[in-house]
């Protein structure tokens, strides 16, 4: 393979050589990286189930693209607006699940999520008043979060 094959390039031969006919749209996301935004007739064949072949296209593209350069960025690779549509969806659950945290106070713990999942929850939250998202450190085996009722913020006694 050429070493000056671009992101794009490079994960179009890689979809043309499993047989796929594909067309990919260069994008960039919030967070500055690029996304790959694949398009094709078989998209669920791409995704595959919960996403995993996404997954592992794009991890394997990235160590691709690491080897040739150690400080290469990391590239986004999505299939029909995937990530983003999953994205919504997982939010869209918590912050149901959130509700009950703030009508009974009680703590609750979410299903394990990956790292990519549990990062959408705890931004989800970060600004919400009441809610809070809490994750056990990084040692931990199993990481899960749990929403729990903030406590309010007491107001500074003012002096008279």
């Amino acid at each position: 393979m050429n070493e000056e094959l671009t992101p794009q390039e490079l994960l179009d031969d890689i979809l043309g050589f499993l047989g796929f006919v594909v067309e990919i749209e260069e994008m960039q996301n919030e967070a500055g990286n690029l996304v790959l935004q694949i398009y094709t007739e078989e998209s669920r064949r791409i995704i595959g189930r919960n996403g995993e072949t996404l997954e592992a296209l794009q991890f394997l593209l990235n160590r691709v693209l690491q080897t040739r350069d150690k400080d290469a960025a990391k590239v986004v690779v999505d299939c029909e607006h995937y990530r983003s549509m999953r994205d919504d969806r997982i939010v869209q659950r918590v912050k149901e699940l959130a509700e009950r945290v703030r009508i009974t106070g009680r703590s609750l713990q979410l299903e394990p999520m990956n790292s990519y999942e549990r990062r959408i929850v705890h931004n989800a939250f970060k600004d919400d008043p009441d809610v809070a998202t809490w994750s056990p450190d990084d040692s931990a085996r199993i990481k899960q979060i749990t929403l729990v009722k903030r406590q309010p913020k007491k107001e500074p006694a003012t002096q008279e």
